[in-house]
């Protein structure tokens, strides 16, 4: 465990400070899940991960820089990556379908995005522009995908920029539904026929 001596110290780069700083995002993504941003507390992380307040500060100085850091940790553990910004890889439309076979499998990291994703419509949430951003290259990711794939307009007569909005909703609204009832709703599965009518595709 740290103590207060170790905050006195610039923060270092090295493989023990990467460590601690996934370990307080990872306890900090739990506290979101089970209490939103809202009932995010530096205190609670802090005496989860066994420093002081002033220890977390001195990996992230303020509570909003921890949930930016929560919300880019969730990012880079979506493990195909067809969504990383500018790491961002070629993928295809089975590549969307395998991210959400992943995130069915995670529950708990799914549930705090969507928490925050369902804050950050309120009126200077400090997770407002990093999910209007997020939306912006995300549609523009799935419509190259799609453009990429079956061109301008897809068999089902829906066209790449519609096709991507359309996708983007039903991935994010899937996981609300999934997580309220997951023994009923099966996600992947149901995701898969729905791009299979977005596209038109066969299989």
């Amino acid at each position: 465990m740290a103590h207060d001596s170790d905050t006195a110290r610039p923060v270092r780069h090295g493989s023990r400070g990467r460590a601690r700083r996934d370990e307080i995002l990872s306890v900090a993504l739990g506290v979101i899940a089970e209490n939103g941003y809202r009932g995010l507390t530096l205190g609670e992380v802090a005496k989860r991960v066994g420093l002081s307040q002033q220890g977390v500060l001195h990996y992230f100085p303020s509570k909003e820089e921890l949930l930016i850091g929560v919300l880019r940790q969730r990012d880079e553990w979506d493990v195909s990556a067809p969504f990383g910004g500018e790491n961002a890889v070629e993928f295809t439309v089975g590549d969307l379908e395998m991210l959400v076979e992943v995130n069915a499998a995670r529950p708990e990291i799914v549930r705090t995005f969507s928490a925050l994703l369902g804050e950050s419509i309120t009126e200077e949430h400090p997770a407002g522009p990093y999910f209007k951003d997020r939306y912006d290259w995300v549609r523009d990711s799935i419509e190259s995908t799609l453009r990429g794939e079956f061109g301008e307009t897809m068999p089902s007569g829906i066209t790449a920029a519609q096709g991507a909005i359309m996708l983007t909703a039903l991935m994010d609204g899937l996981q609300y539904q999934w997580l309220h009832d997951p023994e009923k709703i099966d996600m992947p599965e149901l995701f898969h026929g729905l791009t299979r009518l977005v596209t038109g595709r066969e299989s």
